[in-house]
């Protein structure tokens, strides 16, 4: 049995998580998934343009592994291009590269990926309540809510 896979720092999720190929429906569809972590490779790498190295300290992976990840990413997105395929976001395994906590006096801080790995806060560093969740990036729903919004655009196709 191989190793558990180490956490991949993730600097931002994409607000748009599904693509689809116009006029074609849903129900007719093949999917891609790409995993959170390969859209943040092909960020670093293709958008913001990265070296290698750079890219794979910014996710906290070998630059092998990032390598791997890159390349994996490319393949589905030219995949889902020339078969006509929908491409899907979501899953993996990673973390945010700072996450944010509120409390429930609406106190909010940042804590980095460094100090998340360490241990996660226990309480608020302003009143010191134990009262604290933390919050999605972007205003994000990851889970039911979106799986849910999913299901009700097929219904309409």
């Amino acid at each position: 049995m191989g190793r558990q896979p180490l956490w991949r720092r993730v600097g931002f999720l994409p607000q748009i998580t599904y693509f689809k190929p116009t006029g074609v429906p849903l129900a007719n569809l093949e999917e891609e998934r790409i995993s959170v972590e390969e859209a943040e490779a092909i960020r670093l790498k293709d958008l913001e343009e990265l070296e290698l190295e750079d890219c794979a300290r910014r996710m906290n992976i070998s630059r092998t592994t990032f390598s791997r990840i890159l390349n994996s990413a490319r393949k589905k997105i030219a995949d889902a291009l020339l078969s006509g395929k929908a491409i899907r976001i979501e899953g993996g395994n990673f973390k945010m590269a700072i996450r944010r906590f509120r409390c429930i006096n609406g106190h909010e801080w940042d804590v980095s990926f460094e100090a998340m790995i360490k241990e996660s806060p226990r309480f608020c560093l302003t009143c010191s309540t134990q009262r604290i969740v933390p919050l999605w990036p972007y205003g994000l729903r990851w889970g039911k809510s979106e799986k849910s919004r999913h299901s009700r655009l097929r219904q309409k196709e």
